[in-house]
């Protein structure tokens, strides 16, 4: 009897070490080199679990064009391509996930500059992606990557310029698209266009700025809360300091804005990303200067999010990947290589205690800045992007 209990143990503890040992969470970051060393784009792919024995380490690697500038990466709806998009020489390409070795491949979208942010069809057949460059946004076919319409005005009610942030609410039939700033950082906007999506018609140009603010907001981000009913979505804007809702007017068919929540109460500024818990009953919003993650509850009223805490991270906060037991938030601090805003850290969030638990320097010791992060296929749970 002694023999077969101490045989047990052994069994229960090889299985405690061996389920340890082989914990991990993967995740994808995009990056280029600092100015002064020689360039160089690629992919990282990390492991971010904490309780991880290889924590922030490069797990595998893809190498990028040296002269994209890759900037977001957003998965299909089937999660088995994974869309680059960049600021630099070719707009756009793709990646199968299912295949190995990962090897992105250059899309033909010769009607985009400088591109942005992609938001997919709820049947998965269609892709629209902002072209800040070219002010416009191009629809592609999401089974042969090929475009199928080009949409763009320059009316002045009705227009699209410099667009970057993208929502899409399928039963309505609608795009919310942000007019931002010159890809060279000038003239910022301050609105929102809304789109009809199965048209392509632009329906309005909605002014997103107080009237106790001079100059172009920059609104960046245009996310739908997933499921809402009636429709509405969180939008930010950078230079104001201020998130809006855009909230779905049925009687008149199109948006009303109006601003929810001043960063500056807080002491913050650049709002950049938006995020949902998996119950939509929370809102995740970074800040770029200083930095910080904001937690926000929203499940009594989108109109009026109420401020958990403010987090800080690292000069830059930007993307975030949130781990799908919603234990870690994973934060990317670097906005565009800006002064401030360029840390090249990674924070980790125990979003339990509701405090950061750890800071990852691999990617910044070796010099090389993230522009995004986002989970590998197997640990991806965001249904708003």
């Amino acid at each position: 009897m002694k023999i077969n209990y101490l045989f047990l143990l052994f069994l229960l503890e090889s299985l405690l070490l061996s389920t340890t040992a082989s914990a991990e969470m993967l995740a994808m970051l995009n990056y280029e080199t600092e100015p002064q060393q020689p360039r160089q784009e690629g992919i990282a792919i990390m492991d971010v679990d904490p309780s991880s024995a290889h924590f922030g380490e490069i797990v595998d690697h893809v190498s990028l064009p040296t002269d994209g500038v890759s900037h977001h990466i957003f998965y299909n709806k089937t999660l088995d391509k994974a869309y680059i998009t960049s600021l630099g020489n070719g707009a756009l390409r793709v990646m199968k996930m299912r295949q190995t070795p990962l090897n992105p491949k250059d899309i033909d979208v010769p009607a985009c500059q400088v591109a942005e942010d992609i938001i997919f069809s709820e049947d998965g057949k269609l892709w629209y992606m902002t072209c800040m460059g070219s002010s416009n946004v191009i629809v592609g076919d999401a089974h042969t990557d090929k475009v199928v319409k080009v949409i763009t005005s320059k009316d002045a009610k009705h227009f699209i310029q410099n667009p970057h942030g993208i929502g899409l609410h399928q039963a309505i039939d609608r795009l919310l698209v942000t007019s931002t700033i010159k890809p060279d950082l000038t003239e910022p906007g301050n609105t929102v266009t809304e789109i009809q999506a199965s048209t392509g018609e632009i329906v309005a140009t909605h002014k997103v700025s107080g009237p106790d603010f001079q100059g172009g907001s920059g609104p960046v981000e245009a996310v739908f809360i997933p499921h809402s009913n009636p429709a509405q979505a969180y939008i930010n804007t950078m230079f104001e300091g201020r998130l809006w809702l855009a909230s779905w007017q049925h009687q008149i068919k199109q948006f009303q804005l109006k601003p929810v929540f001043n960063f500056a109460d807080v002491k913050q500024g650049m709002p950049l990303e938006i995020y949902f818990s998996h119950d939509h009953k929370k809102l995740f919003v970074t800040t770029a200067k200083p930095g910080a993650l904001n937690i926000f509850d929203i499940s009594t009223s989108p109109e009026k999010p109420r401020l958990i805490k403010s987090i800080s991270t690292a000069g830059g906060a930007h993307h975030v990947v949130i781990s799908p037991d919603e234990r870690f938030a994973i934060v990317q601090n670097n906005f565009l290589n800006l002064p401030e805003m360029n840390d090249g850290s990674i924070t980790v969030i125990d979003l339990h205690k509701m405090e950061t638990i750890a800071t990852i320097n691999t990617l910044k010791d070796k010099g090389w800045k993230a522009n995004s992060i986002l989970m590998m296929p197997q640990w991806h749970t965001d249904d708003a992007h």
